[in-house]
């Protein structure tokens, strides 16, 4: 699904927001959440392209697992889905265009692409069988985890800004897919991104208090 871009954001809007856990499950999601980040903070610190490759292999599995799982349950009930599959389908492809995007400005090492192997292996598994038994938890989790990408791509904007990175031209995918204009930069297509996960952020937590709500007596 093709985007579109809006240079006249408010960038306060998307600014890092986080959502106060609950219960035991919240707080166990919130935990598993900081525990994946020491990875990429202990092999790509302040390296945010390389560390962003990483992190959209993680970002581009739950939607696919939780579409198709809401598919399953959808037939299986015959009822309708209320919308989840469509959301859930669309933000997988989306967190799969933030990598192909930052695999063009990264150009991972083979160490960096035997990683994202690794760890779409093990995230793959770990998650299907968490929304298989745990839904709400599942949910919760990535919207910690879009909660982590938001602040991660918010200090890649301020390296950016102080001249620590260099804002170079965006790559043609990249002005494909949000429509970007021909002389955008580094700095439009993190701008973007970060608003894509500041969506997704508040679409899993909307979807964790759906269930919530759905089970409560």
């Amino acid at each position: 699904m093709k985007q579109t871009s809006d240079f006249n954001t408010n960038e306060a809007e998307f600014a890092p927001v986080h959502h106060v856990p609950a219960d035991w499950r919240d707080r166990l999601a919130f935990r598993v959440v900081k525990l994946m980040r020491t990875v990429p903070d202990m092999f790509f610190a302040k390296r945010y392209g390389h560390r962003a490759v990483v992190l959209e292999t993680v970002a581009a599995v739950p939607g696919m697992v939780g579409g198709l799982l809401q598919h399953l349950k959808a037939i299986r009930h015959i009822r309708d889905d209320q919308g989840w599959i469509k959301e859930l389908i669309e933000e997988a492809d989306n967190e799969r265009m933030h990598l192909m995007t930052f695999i063009h400005i990264a150009q991972p090492s083979r160490f960096e692409r035997f990683l994202i192997m690794a760890v779409q292996l093990i995230f793959y598994n770990f998650y299907f069988f968490l929304y298989l038994l745990a839904p709400r938890v599942a949910h919760r989790l990535v919207g910690y985890l879009e909660e982590e990408a938001v602040t991660s791509y918010t200090q890649y904007l301020a390296e950016i800004d102080a001249g620590k990175i260099e804002n170079i031209e965006a790559p043609d995918i990249a002005k494909e897919y949000w429509n970007l204009p021909d002389d955008a930069r580094l700095r439009d297509v993190v701008l973007v991104i970060r608003a894509d996960e500041a969506a997704h952020r508040d679409t899993n937590h909307t979807f964790a208090n759906a269930i919530v709500e759905r089970s409560a007596p």
